[in-house]
């Protein structure tokens, strides 16, 4: 939404926080504390899902690319396009190069259309899908490796070392915390309710800008 900024007598876009972090870091939690303070959150990873199966442009580009069992008589098949993208760096660079335009250009609609004082952009690959192009400021949420896959067994049931696999996927803390304009470690929850209630305060402020 283009809000009228009556001191400057002109109009402002939608103030945008990206906020990413590795599997099991809370970044959702941050995204839910942020969601209770009004603030109106963009789920990425969801949001890809269900255009995936909704889009019947997107649903026609993915079966020219990997073939038409990408869908079946349920829909989507996430079974078979997996696969094809498993462990082939080239083949998920081009499902990414179909996916992420359409996510971008939703996403883009969507804040338009928003009326909270700023708009969250959640996205566990915010940085690799260039995400961080479509927002002001970028927030990494980062937590213990240990605690990481503590969480990520308690919440899914997930062997270990599948957990681990995935960690080795992602871009690391250390990276992370390079990359984003601003970091939290997201170890106690009380702690984490403070940070994140000052965080809000900050980017309210920075909205006003």
């Amino acid at each position: 939404m283009r809000i009228f900024d009556g001191a400057q007598n002109s109009y402002k876009e939608m103030y945008k926080v990206g906020i990413t972090g590795g599997i099991g870091s809370g970044k959702s939690t941050v995204c839910r504390l942020l969601a209770e303070y009004g603030i109106a959150v963009y789920d990425s990873d969801s949001k890809a899902k269900e255009l995936m199966a909704n889009s019947e442009p997107l649903r026609q580009a993915l079966q020219e690319t990997f073939g038409r069992e990408c869908y079946n008589e349920h829909g989507l098949n996430r079974a078979y396009l997996a696969s094809k993208v498993f462990n082939d760096k080239e083949a998920l660079a081009k499902l990414n190069s179909i996916v992420h335009p359409v996510v971008r250009a939703d996403f883009r609609a969507w804040a338009e259309s928003q009326s909270s004082a700023y708009v969250v952009l959640e996205s566990a690959i915010l940085f690799e899908a260039g995400f961080e192009n479509e927002v002001d400021t970028t927030l990494a949420v980062l937590a213990p490796l240990e605690e990481r896959i503590r969480r990520t067994i308690s919440r899914d049931g997930a062997d270990r070392a599948a957990i681990e696999a995935r960690i080795a996927n992602q871009m690391s803390d250390e990276e992370l915390h390079a990359r984003a304009d601003r970091t939290i470690v997201n170890l106690i929850m009380e702690y984490l309710e403070s940070d994140v209630e000052q965080l809000h305060k900050i980017y309210c402020r920075e909205s006003q800008l």
